[in-house]
C-alpha cells in the first residue's frame, strides 16, 4: 500500500505562484513513477506531467508548458509541482498519482492522493 498526501493548494490571484507537494509513505518510493493530474469542475481528469524515479520529466500538458515544473526528492519521498504565472483556467483539484512507470492516463496509476484545490481568481 502507498499513501499519498498532497498539500500546498489555495486561492491565489492571476499571475501568482504555488508549489504543490505530494508526500508518499508505505511501499518504497524507489523505482516509482509519479504524476500530477488535475480535474476542473465538469471536466474529466487530465494528465499534467509525470516524472520517473531518476527525475526524467514526461509529457507536460501543453497549456502548462513553461509555467509548471515537476521535481522529486527521493530522500524525502516527495514530489513537487511548481506552478508559476497561474491563470484562471488552472483552477482545479490537483492529484498526485503513483505507479510503476509514467503513463498519461489515469488507469496507469495504482495509488492516488486525496487532491488539493487550486483556485485562481481574476
Amino acid at each position: 500500500q502507498v499513501q499519498l498526501v498532497e498539500s500546498g493548494g489555495g486561492l491565489v490571484q492571476v499571475g501568482a505562484s504555488l508549489r504543490l507537494s505530494c508526500a508518499a509513505s508505505g511501499r518504497t518510493f524507489r523505482s516509482s513513477a509519479m504524476a500530477w493530474f488535475r480535474q476542473a469542475p465538469g471536466k474529466e481528469r487530465e494528465f499534467v506531467v509525470g516524472i520517473t524515479w531518476s527525475g526524467v520529466r514526461t509529457g507536460y500538458l501543453d497549456s502548462v508548458k513553461g509555467r509548471f515544473t515537476v521535481s522529486r526528492d527521493n530522500a524525502r519521498n516527495t514530489v513537487y509541482l511548481e506552478m508559476n504565472s497561474l491563470k484562471p483556467e488552472d483552477t482545479a483539484v490537483y492529484y498526485c498519482a503513483y505507479g510503476s512507470k509514467v503513463a498519461t492516463t489515469s488507469d496507469g496509476y495504482s495509488y492516488w492522493g486525496q487532491g488539493t484545490q487550486v483556485t485562481v481568481s481574476s
